[in-house]
């Protein structure tokens, strides 16, 4: 009913969403006045002045040229030493008659503005805004200092080998640790706002020499084409940008360690940064990508690939392990040897449910647990783990509602599922196990056969900008070979031919 009444509305009067913000909207299209009384009225106004309690302005008198000026800043995002020493001081203490504003201040970076509503955003950045008696434009002085954290050790991607960085949720941060590794002057970080009312901004980084002119316009064409109030960190912007909204698996890369993102970035990879978020996006991404990890390099070529067959060994037991008991319990009892049929069917005397039923009971009680453990604060965090896994598990048994082969299975597989490190593609893997636990339960070894086809169809149908999702294994590209197994290192001699880019060859 709500939803109709403001359709309604919306159709009486099409411009009533505009109306409280228009006479706000006229003001910051003005350009900066002569007359700065004026001028600090309007962004006086514009600032909730002096309500606004964080939002500090400094009027003062500059010897030497005769003439008022004023300083607004936003105190709780701007650095007051720098504009104690760099601006106020050197302005107070100016004697000379002939000099400009330019030449005064010792600020570290200074531009102009003409227009209000350009002066507010750079206001609002952090830097320091300038405004003298009879001059029509503004002075912006890079005063920003934002609180944050400070560089600490990756969460998510832990690795025992390698750099133990990550990125951190302030963007300036996070560019300085990538061009720590890429000291080269083709590395650009262009900087673009992606929505409407916050302002965010968003910084493109690649190097310009071997990044796919296509691929980079497609990308900016998707981020100018965005038409949202607010986008406050990167995994709300992925999903804005990102081809197929309701796939299960993702087509963007995420990545929280800065030596992964410049490895993508020498190879012709596009990262996407924001201040908010501790974390960079890399693409186009393959599925191979998600599979990789950074510490698979950094170790000699026989353990790194080792972890792989661990990993990739992981990955088909967590999606397979749980259906195929049931398939095989349910439909195919012929496949089990005796002994060992006997044997379940010996613990399974006094358990109610079907094999389906009770392998779903526990898959989603592991799943909670899993959820529970991740939410509640980290002293109480492994108690829940033990609780659910030893506790109810064991309670569970004795009280006949499952059999313990069946908490075996589901383990096994619930363990297998953390060898995953993506976040992304542990959920896409995790949800797999239920559509093929389905399947298993209603046609057996041939429904997750069906399902299994399927999905490889739907992955081969996928594409992350442009580039197919299980390249270069499918359609075949020029590449290094990393797919399943990794090369070793001096044999690794071509960046991906899916990229097309500007320079294959890396030696």
């Amino acid at each position: 009913m709500l939803k109709k009444l403001l359709q309604m509305s919306f159709k009486t009067n099409p411009k009533l969403e505009e109306q409280s913000s228009e006479e706000a909207i006229k003001r910051k299209q003005e350009r900066v006045y002569p007359d700065l009384h004026r001028t600090m009225q309007t962004f006086k106004t514009i600032y909730s002045y002096p309500d606004n309690q964080d939002v500090k302005i400094r009027n003062l008198h500059i010897p030497g040229i005769n003439k008022n000026a004023s300083i607004l800043f936003i105190d709780t995002i701007t650095d007051s030493l720098v504009i104690e020493n760099h601006i106020i001081r050197p302005l107070l203490r100016n004697q000379d008659t002939s000099i400009k504003i330019d030449d005064i201040i010792t600020a570290p970076s200074l531009s102009t503005k003409d227009v209000i509503g350009d002066t507010v955003i750079e206001i609002n950045k952090g830097n320091v805004a300038l405004f003298v008696e009879g001059e029509k434009h503004a002075y912006l002085l890079g005063a920003s200092k934002f609180d944050g954290r400070s560089v600490e050790k990756a969460e998510n991607e832990n690795v025992v080998k390698g750099p133990k960085e990550a990125f951190n949720e302030r963007a300036a941060s996070n560019i300085s640790l990538i061009r720590k590794k890429i000291k080269s002057e083709n590395l650009v970080v262009e900087s673009l706002i992606v929505s409407e009312r916050s302002k965010n901004d968003l910084f493109i980084l690649y190097e310009k020499d071997l990044v796919n002119e296509k691929l980079l316009s497609n990308l900016k064409n998707r981020l100018n084409s965005l038409d949202v109030d607010a986008i406050q960190n990167l995994s709300l912007l992925e999903q804005q940008i990102e081809e197929r909204k309701r796939s299960i698996f993702p087509t963007i890369l995420y990545t929280e360690r800065p030596d992964r993102a410049a490895s993508f970035i020498e190879d012709g990879y596009i990262v996407l940064l924001m201040d908010n978020s501790p974390d960079g996006l890399v693409l186009p991404a393959t599925f191979w990508s998600f599979y990789h990890t950074s510490e698979d390099h950094y170790l000699r070529f026989p353990y790194g690939n080792f972890t792989r067959f661990l990993r990739i060994a992981a990955l088909f037991i967590t999606l397979f392990s749980s259906s195929v008991y049931v398939a095989v319990l349910t439909f195919h009892a012929e496949m089990v040897p005796p002994d060992l049929l006997l044997a379940i069917a010996a613990t399974r005397e006094k358990v109610p449910i079907p094999a389906a039923i009770e392998v779903l009971i526990m898959e989603i009680a592991f799943e909670l647990i899993r959820e529970a453990g991740l939410r509640v604060p980290n002293p109480i965090g492994p108690t829940i783990g033990i609780v659910g896994a030893l506790i109810l598990g064991q309670a569970a048994v004795q009280a006949n509602i499952v059999s313990p082969i069946v908490v075996i299975v589901v383990a096994l597989g619930g363990l297998c599922s953390f060898a995953i490190g993506d976040v992304n593609m542990n959920f896409a893997i995790r949800l797999c196990r239920f559509i093929l636990l389905l399947a298993a339960s209603l046609f057996g070894l041939y429904g997750i056969t069906a399902i299994f086809t399927l999905g490889l169809f739907y992955l081969v149908s996928i594409k992350s900008f442009g580039v197919p999702y299980l390249s270069p294994m499918t359609p075949t590209y020029v590449s290094s070979g990393d797919k399943i197994f990794r090369r070793v290192l001096q044999n690794e001699y071509f960046r991906p031919g899916y990229l097309k880019p500007k320079d294959i060859k890396k030696k």
